[in-house]
């Protein structure tokens, strides 16, 4: 599912302040990649994400999606949803959320919950170390895949 126009051009924005900040060219491979990412509300993973961009940047290698990939998540610019069971999928939107995984297609949507967002960590959690992120993944059935079986 594609994300609206303003939605893009807000991360394409961010990407490229980012980049700049942090010293990072914004290559043309750099921003084809990002532009995979920030286009869609998908959440590819690096493979789905090479084989887009070759289409449109042919001489690109799979190397270097992996290391723009791991650089831009370094960076902040992007986020790597390592989801239960499956390979590691990235993600383009850096506001606070969360995810709902279809256990049937495996598809990820994000969705935004500011009652979760305040869940209090458990002392037990805290006392394990520093937390630095938390987010929920809720896995079902998508409303799609539902249908399908009925």
């Amino acid at each position: 599912m594609a994300v609206s126009k303003a939605e893009y051009e807000r991360r394409v924005e961010r990407f490229v302040r980012t980049c700049r900040d942090h010293g990072m060219k914004v290559t043309h491979q750099r921003m084809e990649v990002f532009r995979e990412l920030a286009g869609t509300e998908e959440h590819p993973d690096a493979e789905a994400i090479y084989q887009s961009v070759r289409q449109r940047v042919p001489a690109i290698s799979r190397d270097t999606v992996y290391r723009t990939l791991a650089s831009l998540e370094e960076q902040g610019i992007v986020h790597k949803a390592e989801i239960l069971f499956s390979k590691a999928r990235y993600d383009a939107n850096t506001d606070r959320h969360h995810h709902f995984v279809c256990t049937e297609c495996g598809r990820v949507r994000d969705f935004y919950s500011e009652a979760l967002n305040e869940l209090p960590l458990p002392k037990t959690v805290t006392s394990l170390g520093r937390i630095e992120s938390a987010h929920v993944q809720l896995r079902g059935v998508c409303a799609a895949c539902a249908r399908r079986k009925r």
